[in-house]
């Protein structure tokens, strides 16, 4: 059960999570969780409770030609994701990216996803600001308060983990802004959807901030 004093804690550690490892929830509980984060009635490109600018919301575009289909581009631009689909559209939804400094754009592969993941953050991130993430050394179990949020992707470099995450975020309010410790944010919901349509070894494509090709 989370009191509280859980979810100021949680808020508190708004910076995109580092590693991530097995999520030791029942998949009962993650159930619970997925209509608790979720609202009632909820319509993928109309439902905005959290109060996102409705160019924040999901909506199928054109894709550029020759993009293949299953992978994702992030623009850290307009701050969006797409991702492709065979019919040369791809599903476009708001995101969050990592704050100055942090945000690496870059090509990954996504080689593993997670329902519920337990976060706990990376030694540089607890180096870099011991006051948000050092009573989070040990992890921070999984739930509507987790810094991952209900969902995430993993990039990698080949297989090497980069610790970045494509996740779910308990800050919706965050989305369209540059909030995080590198990673990109969604709203829970959202990513819900994405996850489930996203296999792994696919690519993920992470644009420069000013605009540029990788």
């Amino acid at each position: 059960m989370f009191t509280r004093r859980h979810m100021i804690a949680s808020l508190a550690a708004l910076a995109t999570p580092g590693i991530v490892r097995p999520a030791f929830a029942a998949p009962s509980e993650w159930d619970a969780w997925d209509r608790q984060v979720t609202p009632e009635g909820f319509d993928l490109k109309t439902s905005n409770p959290w109060g996102l600018h409705p160019r924040f919301l999901p909506v199928r575009v054109t894709a550029n030609p020759g993009l293949t289909p299953g992978d994702i581009h992030v623009d850290a631009v307009a701050r969006y994701l797409y991702h492709i689909q065979s019919d040369g559209s791809a599903m476009r939804y708001g995101a969050a990216i990592g704050r100055d400094g942090l945000y690496e754009p870059g090509v990954y592969t996504i080689k593993r996803k997670s329902k519920w993941p337990r976060w706990t953050p990376t030694s540089t991130m607890i180096a870099r600001e011991p006051e948000k993430y050092a009573g989070w050394a040990e992890g921070m179990d999984p739930g509507p308060a987790n810094a991952l949020g209900s969902r995430a992707l993993y990039l990698y470099v080949g297989n090497r983990d980069t610790y970045l995450r494509i996740h779910g975020t308990p800050a919706p309010r965050s989305i369209g802004t540059r909030a995080s410790s590198g990673c990109v944010r969604m709203v829970m919901p959202h990513i819900n959807s994405l996850y489930d349509q996203v296999s792994t070894g696919v690519t993920a494509y992470l644009y420069p901030t000013d605009g540029s090709s990788l």
